[in-house]
């Protein structure tokens, strides 16, 4: 195994990630630590340009909430927010959001973001709180303006960050590897900002063959924000509530703009609409069923009653909703010019965002005005910024927040100088691209001041670092050191490659953790045999084994899946009734309980001695 180069970097506010959150965070950070002389340095795995959820590019701004014109209030959405997760939200963190989100979007306009208007100047909404943008290059105007703000001397891009770095119950920086050079990177910092996305590929995907690694959620996202946080000793929130979208069959092509600005319908194989004809089935949970917009997980879980029930496929009506707008206009030349522009946006939609829905599309002879397309329930992600809420349990701001909500600075964990944004904080969801941004923003400003606080630079055990470096490493020394053993080095009794790996362990999620296979459906008998079997899949987990450097990297972000899979299922078993069906179902409590689980599921894990503790959180709130 080659040497691999010590790269020490001492910092007093380090930010993890490189997409919105990590974004935001990268220019607000600029602006206090340039007041107060301090330095920031910013760590990504990827490239900022295309580093995130919003990779891809996007086709609208999700989280708007419009303030200034008196379209809604703070209030307004934090009661969307609440109702959409079935009662379980942390009012503080998404008021904190909510009240500063429209700055952001306002900066993003300024940067060179293109958001439509209508004839009157005012933006085109998708729905209440969307806006339509040309986003196709969204990220890559958004991360120009943090790397300005930042200066790329301070960005460090192409850096796999894997374990953090300690001093007693304080952060003290973070440890990882390139993946382009063999060197071995060790940060120390005052402040750490976690904001390194969710997690895909903890559950086996539709898509295999040929289509595998597609997903709706990026699938670089591994779950590094939890293991680091976890690792911390942070207590983490909600990593029960997976979030399950229904998008366009096979390339996960978004639906929002079918729904909400082209106002489509979608039906069972026979023409019956799910959400009309299985109505009544929303009197079972509460007065949750009874809200508009009804929850996500709900309007899931009527469709896939339809679909346990034989009725499937499910179709979305493009031809109907295309066909209905053209008939508004009476001429008939003008009807035609209108179809047509209609049908550009709905291919724009997808060019936008997930390009290969819109090779498909054409591959397969759809036109959308002509024909229906099949829409599915995709696999269970993990995502705290979108209609998930796992991530670290965080302090709220002190104006907002009760005093069970509030020990520090904003947005920090229950680990000393440790902060987590965007997917990373958990119980704040319906932030998406916007909010994340805005977050970042938040914890960058309370990261600096923890800094000038606490302004010493922490203690960091070189013992401890030559420790993790040995353990980051090993999969390259266990392949070098066995690859001669077998005549193919995929086959091999000493040791497991990374793509193996977490074939196993979708496998297991699928199974017994309420995956595609399995309906959504599970159970505890189901979930105690799943915590055996990835009892032995951690075990194993010593035995990965890496050719190169990116091997290397995937054998970790495995690492980290499993133990996303092992908290999630670990909180599931907690939470004993079926709060999100459409999310997920307990065969053994299907019912919701107000009186028992309406709380929070809280798990966090002791790194002294590698044990869990769960605890219910009460929701409380100033609203």
């Amino acid at each position: 195994m080659p040497d691999f180069q010590n790269v020490v970097v001492e910092t007093d506010v380090l930010i993890l990630g490189g997409g919105m959150s990590a974004c935001g965070a990268a220019v607000e950070a600029a602006y206090w630590a340039k007041k107060n002389n301090l330095k920031v340095t910013l760590v990504d795995k990827a490239a900022m340009d295309r580093s995130g959820a919003v990779a891809m590019g996007l086709s609208a701004i999700n989280q708007y909430v419009g303030l200034k014109d008196g379209q809604n209030t703070v209030e307004d959405y934090v009661n969307y927010v609440k109702q959409d997760l079935m009662g379980i939200a942390r009012d503080d963190l998404v008021a904190s959001i909510a009240r500063h989100v429209d700055s952001t979007v306002h900066l993003f306009e300024k940067w060179g973001l293109p958001i439509w208007l209508d004839a009157n100047g005012k933006y085109v909404h998708e729905g209440r709180w969307q806006l339509m943008i040309n986003g196709e290059s969204y990220k890559v105007i958004v991360a120009e303006a943090a790397k300005n703000a930042l200066g790329t001397q301070n960005i460090y891009e192409r850096v796999f960050i894997v374990e953090p770095l300690l001093d007693g119950d304080r952060i003290a920086g973070a440890v990882g590897f390139s993946t382009r050079e063999n060197k071995f990177y060790i940060f120390k910092a005052k402040a750490v900002i976690a904001g390194m996305g969710g997690a895909v590929h903890v559950f086996k995907p539709r898509s295999t063959g040929e289509g595998l690694g597609r997903a709706w959620y990026p699938p670089w996202n591994s779950g590094s924000s939890l293991y680091f946080t976890v690792k911390a000793g942070a207590e983490q929130t909600c990593q029960e509530v997976r979030f399950i979208p229904v998008r366009f069959k096979d390339a996960y092509g978004p639906v929002g703009a079918w729904f909400l600005l082209f106002k489509s319908r979608a039906t069972n194989a026979f023409g019956g609409e799910y959400m009309v004809e299985r109505k009544a089935e929303l009197e079972n949970w509460g007065t949750y069923g009874k809200v508009k917009p009804i929850p996500a997980n709900l309007r899931n879980y009527l469709g896939m009653l339809d679909v346990m029930a034989g009725k499937g496929p499910i179709y979305m009506r493009t031809e109907e909703a295309l066909q209905r707008i053209a008939k508004e206009v009476p001429d008939e030349k003008e009807r035609k010019k209108k179809l047509k522009e209609l049908e550009s946006e709905a291919w724009e939609d997808f060019l936008d965002m997930t390009i290969s829905q819109a090779i498909l599309w054409a591959a397969t002879n759809v036109s959308p005005e002509e024909k229906p397309s099949e829409i599915a329930a995709a696999e269970p992600y993990f995502i705290g910024s979108h209609s998930g809420a796992s991530g670290a349990w965080v302090s709220g701001p002190k104006d907002l927040a009760p005093a069970e909500y509030h020990w520090g600075y904003t947005n920090m964990t229950t680990v000393k100088g440790l902060f987590a944004m965007g997917d990373a904080s958990g119980a704040s969801s319906h932030k998406f691209s916007s909010g994340s941004h805005a977050e970042g923003r938040i914890a960058a400003k309370a990261a600096v001041a923890f800094a000038v606080d606490n302004n010493s630079q922490p203690k960091v055990d070189d013992a401890k670092i030559a420790e993790l470096k040995a353990k980051i490493l090993q999969p390259l020394a266990t392949f070098e050191e066995n690859k001669g053993k077998t005549t193919d080095p995929n086959i091999n009794p000493n040791y497991i490659r990374p793509h193996m790996f977490m074939f196993r362990l979708q496998k297991i999620m699928d199974e017994y953790a309420a995956g595609v296979v399995s309906q959504f459906i599970t159970s505890k008998p189901l979930m105690d045999r799943g915590l055996e079997l990835l009892a032995f899949l951690k075990e194993d987990s010593e035995k990965l084994a890496a050719e190169n450097l990116h091997e290397l990297m995937r054998c970790w972000e495995n690492v980290q899946r499993m133990w996303q899979a092992e908290v999630h299922v670990r909180t599931m078993l907690f939470r004993e009734e079926t709060r999100w069906p459409g999310y997920y179902f307990r065969a053994d409590f299907p019912k919701i309980n107000e009186a028992d689980w309406k709380c929070f599921a809280n798990a966090t894990w002791n790194p002294s001695n590698g044990e869990w503790a769960m605890a219910k959180r009460p929701i409380l709130s100033k609203f």
